[in-house]
């Protein structure tokens, strides 16, 4: 189910146990294994609580860790408040509802020095898209630099570094400026930005992500936040 983007596995053994999932029409039992050609489909009540969770973008400001609180610093969940909410002209938006917190978390990392667009999604099938092994979702960046940057490095930073013994997948860089380069990638490995620039001569100074797939940060200042709309797709 997982595999298909129906649920999370955690969500997967939750409906199961429920008795709201079936295969080839009868009921499913946990642990047992279905052919890939197998007809799944959930119960309506199951597809009612998918719809009603929500998927939340968060404008994280730096010294925010993105997961667990850590000593000395908050976690970018705590910003999601009624006070921080930004409706902008979307003046339909949904209000604040404290119910929106339970299993509420971060869909990918942003580093506690980093900042800009932070998704908290209730929606395993939401964090499956962004942030699973295959995932095709391109997430950009802003990226201020120091150093010196030759041809040669930016093909690098394009196409050919290794990370932890493995070969990055292809990114598109390019300079924005004299002293800020975009980056887009497929990949999301702890604080890549940083260790790719590293490996070609630059610092970071700072770094914003600004896009995932299909949504983009947008006008949403920083610490505050909003719903996804209905009408946004990732991808």
């Amino acid at each position: 189910m997982a595999d298909r983007g129906m649920c999370s596995r955690r969500e997967a053994d939750a409906f199961i146990e429920r008795g709201w999932v079936y295969v080839n029409g009868q009921k499913a039992v946990l642990g047992q294994k279905a052919s890939p050609t197998a007809k799944i489909t959930l119960h309506r009540t199951a597809r009612e609580k998918q719809t009603q969770r929500v998927t939340i973008i968060l404008n994280k400001p730096v010294g925010y860790v993105s997961g667990q609180a850590e000593k000395g610093y908050k976690n970018a969940v705590s910003l999601i408040q009624a006070q921080n909410q930004f409706r902008g002209r979307n003046k339909n938006a949904p209000r604040f509802d404290a119910s929106h917190l339970r299993g509420l978390a971060p869909a990918g990392r942003l580093d506690i020095d980093s900042q800009g667009l932070l998704v908290l999604t209730q929606d395993g099938r939401i964090a499956r898209q962004l942030i699973g092994e295959d995932s095709p979702i391109e997430k950009e960046y802003l990226v201020r630099v120091t150093g010196h940057l030759d041809e040669r490095g930016l093909a690098l930073l394009n196409h050919g570094l290794s990370l932890d013994g493995e070969a990055l997948r292809p990114a598109k860089v390019s300079w924005l400026n004299e002293d800020q380069l975009r980056f887009i990638l497929r990949e999301g490995k702890k604080r890549q930005i940083r260790r790719m620039c590293e490996m070609v001569g630059l610092k970071v100074v700072g770094l914003k992500r600004v896009r995932m797939g299909n949504v983009v940060l947008g006008d949403l200042p920083e610490g505050q936040w909003r719903y996804v709309r209905p009408n946004e797709r990732f991808f």
